[in-house]
């Protein structure tokens, strides 16, 4: 029986409008989305004044994406060789039915570990750790995200030292250091919001970085750095911070274990030394220690900066140092463990991890040779994130229990230590969201499956053989959690209609598992049950909870160790870490220099820096936003221009030891001498057809860096984004991109 809405049959239009929490970047904005006949037709910021400041172009630009012309809204399936970009059109089912087998038959013949899934929360929201539950009843530890390289390893590394990862108490903080992160209007906006309120109230900054970013020009002091020497600069400042006592003393005699030992290391790095290494003035250095430490409350927000660096787990955790040190952790002004909402479930209970077994975990890839965010650090931690936090598997920001991408891809690449042989990606364009993207094309190449869940045809997606449409923020309900950072729920209504063959992440995870014979294991019918069963403990459902509000923000509890001790072995902040140690690994932080410039490659480039109009590789097909940053461009010092004879506006060659890339020139006099920053992320769309892969190896900044052990950060395996050698001279256009136009809405 076909059911007839009244109002559309007598011609009059449909109007809605409900909260959403937008997904087109990572930061989950709340805003309202008004949608006609179930056709969205505007978002615009929330009725909130105190959250009315939180959107941006890529927010505003959401009708532009979600009613796109070019979006994917059937399943498709490869006709041609992998990567020709040729596609029938089939059924949902049948693509379902047809993916099952496959994976199956790869199960039998490698056994369940050779499947891979990377995935990103931003563009799917959630999937309510579906993804992780089938992939743990199947026996496979494989899955990863961009996580991995931003914010999920930091959530992770973080627990080393105190058993959790801190958010800044900013309504209170009276200074704020800011490690190479620039938040803006258009881009982390609530985090820019919240650090120009901070500002009003008299709070001091301190900004680490080689740009003369707008956060650095807004600075009370800017340290402009080389690229790359943030643990230097961190250990300079304990240093600082020790020997002139500038520390808690009370805080550290009571709640910290390993100072003495801290105490040394940090006299191997004297101010002369750091100020060599980081090339800032000594006193200058000394003068930011000091007005860190003597702040009655100060924060050092997270940043992408230290999680992608040769020693990214030392510089984590010196942020973690320097917070406990000075009596900045769960402090007012400092930085708070939000802990879990008591009312709500969390993705990693719904993941069962207990259901995969010791053994199946152990052959997760990264396990044994960059463990610190895979399951085998998430098992020491087990019993002590259950005493403090009531439950024994946690996963912050997604990255408490992840495969390695680096030996992910050279697994699926090279059969090494065994064989990958099913891939799937969601909301992700993994060919080039991680390092070394030459091998990730030779990994992908290498599948007997692959699968692409999205709601555009990216250069990932073009080496499918089933790509699967997905829906969007405004065609789903939900109720945010921030991945488990805050314990803040935050409402997402579905006011538009989805694609009639589109999937949720979650319809597409329940009925593949139902595919795969393990259906009665996903109890739901719909996503709305998934919701209701998460909000099951707080006596409430998913339909009362939007009747009566749009947020729970769960009143502040500042110093909880005081009843509970620290989730780590010894209950304490480990300044010294009992696990690194007891893995193998130095449980001091330390620096580790970047690879050396040369004659040869004599510049530092650093890359993954973030556009305002775009998010990681997204948006370049939007004309509406295409249209502010129609090009990619280097960063170049006015000196370093004139000694290459690049010219602004002109197209340049960035070439590594192991890439090249293709870019315009931008001159800039913010960039520090002697570095080039590339932004990340970009492809042109619009050469679909024209150029492989759309041009995919054109000006992507993965193609620069490679992911040997010599260039991953030991503890994680993450690789060096920040300072790696370079040389850039003129070049002209790209072949074949004369065609590039500005996109279309």
């Amino acid at each position: 029986m076909t059911m007839t809405d009244p109002a559309r049959s007598a011609g009059k239009t449909k109007t809605r409008t409900g909260y959403s929490v937008c997904t087109i970047c990572d930061i989950g904005c709340q805003l309202r989305t008004t949608t006609e006949d179930g056709v969205v037709k505007k978002v615009e910021q929330h009725d909130n004044p105190l959250l009315a400041k939180n959107i941006c172009y890529k927010g505003t630009a959401a009708p532009q994406i979600h009613n796109h012309p070019e979006r994917l809204r059937v399943p498709l399936k490869r006709m041609g060789e992998r990567g020709a970009d040729q596609w029938e059109e089939i059924s949902y089912q049948q693509a379902i039915e047809e993916i099952a087998e496959r994976l199956q038959t790869v199960v039998d013949t490698h056994g369940p570990e050779a499947f891979g899934v990377s995935t990103s929360g931003w563009n799917t929201q959630t999937t309510h750790g579906l993804d992780r539950r089938f992939m743990n009843l199947l026996g496979s530890p494989n899955w990863t995200s961009g996580v991995s390289l931003c914010a999920g390893n930091t959530a992770a590394v973080s627990r080393l030292t105190y058993g959790w990862y801190t958010l800044p108490d900013f309504d209170n903080t009276k200074c704020f250091v800011l490690l190479g992160h620039n938040p803006r209007k258009h881009s982390w906006t609530p985090i820019y919001n919240r650090l120009d309120s901070a500002r009003a109230r008299g709070a001091t900054s301190i900004v680490v970085d080689p740009r003369l970013s707008e956060q650095a020009e807004k600075a009370t002091i800017h340290l402009q750095i080389k690229a790359g020497t943030d643990a230097a600069l961190l250990l300079g400042w304990v240093k600082v911070i020790i020997d002139e006592k500038l520390y808690d003393e009370k805080f550290v005699e009571e709640w910290c274990v390993g100072f003495e030992d801290l105490k040394r290391r940090a006299d191997d790095y004297p101010l002369d030394r750091v100020a060599e290494i980081c090339g800032v003035d000594a006193d200058l250095i000394a003068r930011a220690a000091r007005m860190y430490a003597e702040a009655d409350g100060a924060a050092i927000p997270w940043t992408p900066i230290t999680d992608m660096q040769l020693d990214s787990t030392s510089s984590i955790r010196l942020q973690c140092i320097l917070r406990a040190i000075t009596g900045n952790v769960d402090a007012v002004g400092g930085e708070r463990f939000f802990g879990l909402n008591p009312g709500y479930r969390t993705e990693s209970e719904l993941q069962l991890h207990d259901e995969i077994s010791p053994e199946q975990r152990a052959k997760q890839l990264g396990y044994s040779t960059h463990p610190a965010y895979t399951y085998r650090t998430a098992e020491i931690l087990r019993p002590h994130m259950k005493k403090v936090w009531g439950h024994e598997w946690i996963d912050m920001v997604m990255g408490c229990h992840m495969a390695n991408p680096s030996e992910l891809f050279r697994a699926m690449a090279d059969g090494d230590p065994y064989p990958v042989k099913a891939f799937f990606t969601l909301g992700n364009n993994s060919l080039m969201s991680y390092p070394n993207q030459h091998q990730i094309l030779r990994a992908m190449l290498n599948q007997d499956l692959i699968v692409a869940h999205e709601i555009f045809m990216t250069p990932t997606a073009m080496l499918a053989d089933y790509v699967m449409p997905g829906d969007v923020f405004s065609e789903r309900n939900h109720i945010a959690d921030s991945w488990a950072w805050t314990s803040n729920l935050t409402l997402n209504e579905a006011v538009a209609t989805a694609p009639e063959e589109a999937s949720s992440s979650f319809r597409f995870w329940t009925d593949l598992a139902h595919a795969m014979g393990f259906g009665d294991r996903f109890p739901w019918n719909s996503l709305e049950e998934v919701i209701d069963y998460r909000l099951e403990p707080s006596g409430t459902t998913f339909e009362e909870f939007r009747a009566e509000k749009y947020m729970d923000v769960q009143p502040p509890k500042y110093r909880k160790y005081r009843k509970t001790g620290f989730a780590t072995p010894s209950g304490k902040v480990e300044l010294s870490s009992s696990i690194l140690g007891d893995l193998g690994f130095d449980p001091l932080p330390y620096h580790r220099p970047a690879p050396a410039t040369s004659d040869e490659f004599p510049y530092r480039v650093f890359s993954g820096v973030r556009e305002d109009p775009f998010f990681q590789t997204g948006q370049r097909n939007i004309g509406v936003l295409r249209r502010r940053v129609p090009a990619p461009h280097f960063f170049v010092h006015p000196d370093d221009a004139a000694a290459e004879g690049l010219v602004d506006e002109e197209w340049a060659l960035l070439e590594t030891a192991h890439g090249e890339v293709r870019m315009k020139v931008s001159i800039q006099d913010s960039i520090r001498q002697g570095h080039i920053r590339v932004p990340h992320g970009w492809w042109y769309p619009e050469t679909r057809g024209e150029v492989d892969l759309a041009g995919a190896f054109v000006s992507s900044d993965a193609v620069l860096t490679v992911d040997t052990d010599d260039v991953l950060d030991y503890e994680q395996g993450i690789p060096h984004f920040k300072g790696y050698p370079g040389r850039i001279s003129p070049c002209d256009a790209p072949e074949g991109m004369s065609s590039i136009t500005l996109g279309t809405e």
